[in-house]
């Protein structure tokens, strides 16, 4: 199995090379690439072809939540992990509306860093709770629920969904259905475009807020 492509945007240089040396330590990925700032965001992220982006909240320029948007409009699939000194809960929410899978705290041991590299990899969005129920309720707020509206979502698609909404990654969901990763990834995009979201978190929330499984 080719390792996970790892890409770091931080502006603290003893941080970046600490994330280096702690990524090209695991033996199931690889740090191709670390930035102080988003000045070349697309050319950098073209050049690394990363399948996972960490990336901080607070860059100087363009900040962290931008820049999110900005790879999600050119890369819809891109799967992003913010990462913040302070839990702070309206910019994570910001950030993971913007389209990131999810995020984690600089100060957080070695184990949780690498796990929530893992899970975002895998299809999953590592957040806390409260997080979690911010963005449900915004959905909530924004869109009028009803168990009636069509998506137009085949009943293989809304098994996926389903699957997602109980916290399966993409792998577990996978396995549950007897199809390839790469099948329930293309079931995933697919999912996106009929809903118009742009993350796992938002297609759950999207699902539930709408009663669409």
């Amino acid at each position: 199995m080719n390792p996970i492509r790892v890409i770091a945007f931080d502006d603290n240089k003893d941080l970046r090379d600490m994330f280096r040396l702690l990524v090209d330590a695991q033996a199931d990925m690889v740090c191709v690439a670390v930035h102080p700032d988003l000045s070349q965001l697309m050319r950098d992220i073209d050049a690394a072809r990363p399948d996972v982006i960490v990336m901080d909240i607070q860059l100087p320029g363009m900040n962290g939540i931008d820049g999110v948007r900005a790879i999600k409009a050119r890369h819809p699939g891109a799967r992003i992990l913010m990462q913040t000194v302070f839990d702070d809960e309206d910019k994570v929410f910001d950030a993971i509306c913007a389209g990131a899978s999810g995020y984690i705290l600089k100060t957080a041991p070695v184990e949780e860093i690498t796990k929530a590299i893992r899970a975002v990899h895998a299809g999953g969005a590592p957040m806390t709770p409260a997080i979690a129920m911010k963005v449900l309720s915004r959905f909530r707020a924004n869109e009028t629920a009803t168990s009636a509206e069509h998506y137009g979502l085949s009943d293989r698609e809304k098994e996926v969904l389903t699957l997602l909404v109980r916290g399966r990654s993409y792998k577990m969901i996978a396995e549950e259905l007897g199809i390839s990763y790469h099948t329930v990834d293309s079931h995933m995009r697919k999912i996106y475009d009929k809903l118009h979201v742009h993350s796992n978190a938002e297609a759950v929330s999207k699902a539930l807020s709408r009663r669409i499984v």
